[in-house]
């Protein structure tokens, strides 16, 4: 037995910190950007690189993975090492992951501008960099778990299992959703299609929130409220009970972003389900964070570092209530496509993650740099400035939402739309974008507040690394527990078995009737009770519980996380990966693009088209007036991504095909007011100015053939000549009414994949017949 001194690396939180902070101010400054395109059009300045599609992924991405994902690095880094008692094990393999991290960022501030995108919400960024993203999260788990493995401290504290399920399970979301066939050094095509795509991404997408946005943030939640509140946590059996059901429910929600949709109805009702059911430990959770501060709710006026704590662990608890709520059904209905979805996110990402960082950013700063906050007096200025912010932005969007969907499905008494053309929806709510943009404002105005706040306290001290002094005992094996191996006593506990017993009872649910789902779910919480009652006569008899053995053994506690995560990603994504060979065709809907539609997909992708219009007709009696015939599964089997979109700033596309003439499209695309007056869409005139390369088309559809699409050798090779014939049929077209366009420009291209829409190929086909179309004769524009 010895004493040995440990100086944490602190230098890497100070780095996290820095640049959490800037990313933060950029990723805010260019949402209040694109949040004033949609109220004043003219914002995007007829530039391609600042258009609104543009411009939204990069928002999105800058504020998860370089803001929240920079604060949630400086957290982990900082509370792991005095949670082990040990230093970091690899200093180099820290400074690798931050100035890859950064770099990553970086590429995807360049990249996303430029179009260069996959059209995956939230995973737009191409094939090298998320072979980057990859590499480098490799880096900071080998670091993570050696450190785990050479520590001063024999159980995990609750903040390490939350760190632990980030690490394991956005690994796993990461490289399933990237897999892709790269075209080139910028250009790849997901290997998933259509339903398949849909499901794929959207268990990524809604798990990215989850074990990027929440787990993490969950553990810092149980690492620096306490240590703020000088309290213990509130309960350590409901810190169990939060990890686990959290962490076994969250993996099984992601369908819920699909309902009503073309996704099979098991799938749909299986993603509603578990939605509803996180509601119970995410506020366990929230409970468990707002009870820590009992006997000490006199900080909350006092401390801003408490106020922000609490704060974000309330909208924590705002969101995890409205986010099961818009996963029913009945309300989804209303909500989805809406602007409601947009406040329910931020509420989420500003009020949860972003109140989080404040407050841990308060706490950690003079800590790091030894000496006291700059001024109380600013932080609670930006608390009550952020805190109005938020509020009017959900306000806002709330309103703008539920305006929305009542104004899409209202009807008059004989059963027509009541507001037949779009952009009457757009006129209504422009108000609320207003409002919006002022409260996202407000937001930002917190946050540089925030940034002189810190960067004065910083400035008042000197940079300090924390150390400890440990005592290190030689540590024997531990073989045995209770008369057993532990591995033995781990994989035969009673509490496992439990679990597999439940998880075995939760796979019928999403295939039966209401009355046996009931029936199944009492019996899921009757063996839950049974559970209880076992582990309680466990406890009585004066032997370790099953939880504290895998408590002090990292390898089984992080295999039983993956399991427990790989359960529900395998049971939703199997079966719908596999049905694409049991979709049934209908006629020519099945025909794969022709060569000159495919290029012109590709554009539709980097415009960033899916920001704004979706391709899902849902079996609504208002969608189908408005749009067009249900979208059904067979219809998407060769879309490589899938572009369903989620929010309907414009309407659906879906069977836009043959609806206009290409003179409308050509119009709509140079100035979206000449045919639909009150449009907030931007222009896009370089796409007449723009050639396609045509020597990829050949290219693309060899690709294709390997993704499975049935293009034959002949189509190939013939691609260059369809192409020209295809653009040539439109040009002649446009040029009979007096626009004189090149056959290869980007435009023509563009205008043949929107009138393949809902149709077969379009290889060389007549001009839609009649002139121009209006919105009001029309009921809708794109």
């Amino acid at each position: 037995m010895q004493q040995q001194r440990i100086v944490y690396d602190d230098a890497i939180t100070r780095r996290f910190i820095f640049a959490s902070v800037l990313f933060g101010v950029v990723g805010l400054l260019v949402g209040c950007i694109v949040a004033a395109q949609l109220a004043w059009w003219q914002l995007n300045f007829g530039v391609p690189y600042l258009t609104f599609s543009r411009l939204r992924p990069l928002h999105t991405n800058a504020v998860i993975f370089a803001f929240v994902g920079n604060m949630m690095f400086a957290g982990v880094y900082y509370s792991t090492q005095r949670l082990l008692k040990t230093r970091m094990a690899s200093d180099l393999l820290s400074k690798i992951h931050f100035w890859g991290w950064q770099a990553i960022i970086v590429s995807a501030a360049v990249t996303l501008p430029l179009g260069i995108s996959t059209a995956k919400e939230y995973a737009e960024l191409e094939w090298p960099i998320d072979i980057a993203i990859a590499l480098i999260w490799v880096v900071f788990a080998i670091n993570f778990f050696w450190t785990l493995a050479k520590r001063n401290e024999k159980n995990l504290y609750v903040a390490i299992w939350f760190y632990i399920a980030t690490i394991i399970t956005v690994a796993v979301l990461h490289i399933v959703n990237s897999l892709a066939l790269p075209l080139g050094p910028l250009k790849s095509y997901s290997v998933f299609s259509g339903v398949q795509d849909a499901l794929v991404q959207w268990w990524y997408g809604h798990n990215a929130v989850a074990f990027f946005l929440t787990t993490p943030i969950l553990g810092i939640m149980y690492y620096f409220l306490p240590k703020a509140a000088e309290r213990p946590v509130y309960s350590y059996r409901l810190s169990i009970i939060h990890f686990w059901a959290l962490v076994f429910m969250y993996i099984w929600a992601g369908p819920h972003h699909l309902l009503y949709t073309a996704l099979p109805d098991w799938a749909q009702s299986l993603g509603m389900v578990f939605s509803v059911a996180l509601w119970a430990p995410s506020w366990g959770g929230m409970l468990n964070g707002l009870l820590t501060l009992r006997g000490a709710w006199h900080k909350l006026r006092e401390d801003p570092v408490i106020k922000f704590l609490i704060a974000g662990v309330t909208f924590y608890g705002m969101a995890t209530f409205e986010g099961p709520l818009l996963s029913i059904k009945s309300v989804s209905a209303l909500g989805h496509y809406t602007d409601w979805i947009i406040g329910h996110v931020h509420g989420g990402a500003l009020g949860w993650n972003g109140l989080m960082a404040a407050g841990m950013f308060y706490w950690l700063v003079p800590r790091l740099y030894g000496t006291k906050l700059h001024s109380v007096k600013a932080a609670d200025l930006h608390f009550w400035t952020s805190t109005v912010g938020i509020l009017l932005y959900m306000l806002a969007m709330w309103a703008s939402g539920i305006n929305q969907g009542l104004m899409w499905r209202a009807t008059n008494p004989d059963g027509t739309l009541l507001y037949p053309n779009f952009v009457e929806t757009l006129i209504a709510i422009r108000p609320m974008y207003i409002v919006r943009l002022i409260g996202g404002s407000l937001y930002l105005a917190g946050f540089l507040l925030m940034v002189w706040n810190l960067w004065k306290t910083a400035r008042s001290g000197q940079a300090v690394d924390g150390e400890t002094t440990v005592v290190v005992e030689e540590k024997a094996p531990e073989t045995v527990v209770v008369g057993k191996p532990a591995w033995v006593a781990i994989v035969t506990g009673w509490p496992l078995l439990f679990a597999l017993a439940i998880i075995g009872l939760s796979f019928f649910l999403g295939w039966s009737s209401p009355v046996r789902a009931i029936a199944i779910m009492g019996a899921m919480l009757a063996l839950g009770e049974f559970a209880w009652i076992v582990a309680r006569r466990n406890r009585e008899t004066g032997g370790p519980s099953w939880f504290a053995i895998i408590e002090g053994r990292p390898l089984a506690f992080t295999v039983l996380t993956l399991l427990a995560i790989l359960i529900g990603g395998v049971a939703e994504l199997l079966p719908t990966i596999l049905i694409k060979q049991a979709v049934p065709h209908h006629g020519e809907a099945q025909q794969p693009y022709s060569p000159l539609e495919l290029q012109g997909r590709d554009l539709y992708v980097r415009e960033g088209c899916y920001v704004c219009h979706s391709q899902m007709i849902r079996p609504f009696l208002a969608e189908t007036q408005r749009y067009g015939d249900v979208s059904r599964a067979e219809e998407f089997i060769y879309d490589h991504p899938f572009q369903w979109g989620s929010k309907r700033t414009g309407p659906d596309l879906h069977r836009v095909g043959g609806k206009y003439p290409h003179l409308w499209h050509y119009t709509h695309l140079m100035d979206p007011r000449a045919t639909s007056p009150g449009s907030n869409m931007p222009p896009y005139q370089w796409l007449a100015d723009n050639k396609i390369n045509v020597k990829q088309a050949p290219k693309k559809l060899s690709l294709m053939q390997k993704l499975g699409v049935p293009y034959t050798n002949a189509d190939v090779d013939g691609a260059e000549a369809r192409q020209k014939a295809q653009a040539e049929a439109i040009t002649a077209d446009l040029a009979s009414q007096g626009v004189q366009v090149a056959w290869d420009s980007e435009m023509v291209a563009l205008i043949s994949y929107l009138q393949r829409l809902g149709r077969g190929p379009q290889d060389v086909a007549p001009a839609v017949p009649g002139g121009i179309q209006t919105a009001s004769t029309t009921g809708g524009t794109p």
